[in-house]
């Protein structure tokens, strides 16, 4: 059961990308997550810091150095097949270089130059660019609903419409949504119109109040881009960013053009074949291929104003307008922008995006007060989000060091529970089967004898555990480190979310009768319940197997066996999860995000689960019907423990959606 809650949630996170690493500032003003205007002061506008006389020299032999002892250290440690790095300052490549290989079997090195690496959701930069380009050309209005440029319709919720500036803020609402959103079967491809009309999700929430990171909106943006602009998104990429920057080793296409030089992506064993082409639904949030130099390429431009060369694609007021912050709940938290985000460190105000497949992960973004590009990807599923956030914070900690000074708050020890709890992602899906991975990714929030607030959610990068204390009005920063939390408050003053660094994304108080502690002890005990029954079913069998001719010894006055319903229902239910484990178990990381082979699957497991419903009806009445009966008090608790299970697991399995329907997973 727990591992296949890990495997569905490690579907629903294959894009997201949250960098720890704010820089202590003045102290917040406010308490509710906000969504800023378009006119708030950009990033652009920060006065460019000072660098401290102990940091290194940004040089191509230093930069060189640095890299050399780290990325060979992850590619070991992790078991990554191979990397590639581009640094670039003020115009000018400082290095370059390729890590590792791009193809095991044939012992084919990393290309710096051409070899082309899979960029998962830095896609949506180029989608948001795009969309930028129409709205600049008065095609699109990022504040209209987002119905009059489609020729399906969004479903209404909560009486407001989606806008573009929603989408691009990931303030629309959305469920998480993962059928085909990643795939290595060709057969398997399916139109950008025919993905958004089959795997429209439901909304978990108004637009504009709670972020929760979505595919789904992006790829809404691509198709409407393709509409207005009357291009298939692949080509209009192409025509109106790519090729007028000279970015010939990029593309949307799936799988990439000839002539391409697209790296294999790997497993965590690279020793084992590498998994295939993975194509990526919608293409607009992931399906990008690119390289090096062709992303710096694209950081030039951006920091240019929207210029490279002579040529424009944006106007210098439509990149200060995407820079500019949208959504955050604090001013002392990174923010969301237009389709970029914020990550911070010491001085330093990265804007980019990361992004990640099954095997690919990578980060791009610019810091526009440095003139700095910084673009490193891996190909392997062991490098995670890990190894990139290690690399920005060493790079920045290396050549913008900052002093680290703290200073704690001294609250009430009734002040500082008040954030106590158990809370759950704002991304995720409440409504089908991958409701189960909400339940498996719930963490708690405590406070420890010293007043430290201890988060599960919160590891630093050798996993161990973070202690927060308090800098501000439920502003929380790490000890020794520059990672926050903000506690955001509902209207009665409780508080409801804790928002970490990355801005896409919140964690929502869980209410009491879904916290995981109270489910997994009430299932671990319902399961020892039945077990209980299952052992004693075998040990009967095995007496009448081999003791038949011994007499049997009579049961006490008032003894009854479990009914044959409870008795299946106890077997069916044990096998039943039994399978699942050892099914999920056996694919270990070569498993995918589910597709139209899973449809059989899904439909066996609906009608397991609605014959163990049938089952549990027939073990409750008999867990009813015995205290109508003469018997001894220890047989009725047994029957009423049997009973109980039953109903537990039968609620389980309606309330986190094991038994629903098939599609939109």
């Amino acid at each position: 059961m727990l591992k296949l809650c890990a495997s569905l949630l490690l579907f629903s996170c294959s894009a997201v990308f949250a960098l720890q690493a704010p820089t202590p500032s003045t102290l917040p003003t406010v308490s509710k997550p906000r969504l800023l205007p378009a006119t708030s002061v950009p990033v652009t506008a920060q006065a460019v810091p000072s660098i401290p006389s102990d940091a290194h020299s940004l040089t191509p032999t230093d930069l060189e150095a640095f890299f050399d002892g780290i990325i060979p250290l992850q590619l070991e440690r992790s078991d990554v097949a191979g990397a590639t790095v581009l640094v670039m300052k003020d115009g000018q490549v400082l290095l370059q270089k390729g890590y590792g290989y791009v193809d095991m079997k044939k012992q084919k090195p990393v290309d710096p130059v051409n070899s082309v690496f899979r960029l998962a959701s830095i896609s949506k930069l180029s989608t948001w660019i795009s969309v930028m380009q129409l709205q600049e050309q008065g095609k699109l209005d990022l504040d209209t609903d987002v119905n009059k440029y489609l020729d399906f319709q969004i479903r209404p919720a909560f009486g407001k419409p989606i806008t573009l500036r929603n989408l691009m803020t990931h303030t629309a609402g959305f469920e998480e949504e993962t059928e085909l959103i990643v795939t290595t079967k060709q057969k398997y491809k399916i139109s950008l119109r025919d993905f958004l009309i089959q795997n429209q999700p439901n909304r978990l929430f108004p637009p504009g109040t709670i972020p929760g990171y979505s595919n789904y909106g992006v790829g809404l943006a691509s198709y409407i881009l393709q509409r207005v602009s009357g291009e298939p998104f692949e080509e209009y990429t192409k025509r109106h960013i790519y090729d007028p920057l000279k970015m010939m080793h990029s593309t949307f296409y799936q799988p990439a053009p000839k002539g391409f030089d697209v790296s294999e992506g790997y497993f965590s064993d690279t020793q084992k074949p590498p998994q295939g082409f993975e194509v990526f639904n919608p293409v607009g949030a992931g399906g990008f291929s690119s390289t090096g130099p062709d992303m710096g390429r694209l950081g030039q431009a951006l920091l240019n104003g929207g210029e490279l060369d002579g040529v424009r694609i944006l106007k210098p007021e439509t990149i200060a307008a995407m820079w500019t912050p949208q959504f955050r709940v604090s001013n002392e938290m990174p923010a969301a922008c237009m389709g970029f985000y914020q990550s911070w460190r010491n001085n330093l105000r990265w804007i980019g995006h990361g992004g990640d497949l099954t095997a690919f992960h990578s980060f791009f973004a610019v810091e526009p007060t440095q003139k700095l590009v910084l673009f490193v990807s891996y190909n392997s599923v062991s490098s995670r989000s890990k190894a990139r956030t290690e690399v920005l914070r060493m790079f920045s900690d290396r050549y913008f060091p900052m002093p680290l000074k703290q200073s704690f708050l001294s609250l009430s020890r009734d002040e500082l529970k008040a954030v106590e709890g158990t809370y759950q992602p704002t991304r995720r899906a409440d409504s089908t089967k991958l409701r189960i991975a909400a339940l498996m990714s719930q963490a708690q929030a405590t406070i420890d004898k010293d007043g430290n607030l201890i988060y599960e959610a919160a590891k630093d990068l050798r996993g161990h555990e973070v202690k927060f204390k308090p800098i501000g009005k439920d502003l929380w920063q790490a000890v020794g480190d520059q990672t926050r939390l903000f506690a955001v408050r509902d209207e009665s003053g409780k508080v409801v979310r804790l928002a970490g660094d990355f801005p896409g994304e919140q964690d929502q108080r869980v209410p009491w009768f879904e916290n995981g502690v109270l489910i997994f002890s009430l299932m671990a005990g319902s399961f020892a319940v039945l077990l209980a029954v299952v052992f004693a079913s075998m040990e009967r069998s095995i007496r009448r197997l081999f003791l038949r001719r011994r007499p049997r010894p009579a049961p006490q006055p008032g003894t009854a066996w479990l009914s044959f319903g409870a008795r299946l229902a106890a077997w069916f239910w044990v096998l039943l999860f039994v399978s699942i484990v050892s099914f999920f178990a056996s694919q270990g990381d070569a498993i995918m995000p589910p597709d139209p082979a899973w449809t059989p699957w899904f439909i066996a497991l609906n009608f397991a689960i609605a014959v163990l419903l049938l089952l549990s009806l027939l073990a409750v009445i008999s867990g009813i019907g015995v205290w109508s009966r003469d018997l001894r008090w220890i047989t009725k608790v047994k029957f009423t423990l049997v009973a109980l299970a039953c109903i537990f697991l039968s609620w389980f399995s309606i309330h986190w959606h094991l038994i629903s329907q098939v599609h939109r997973i």
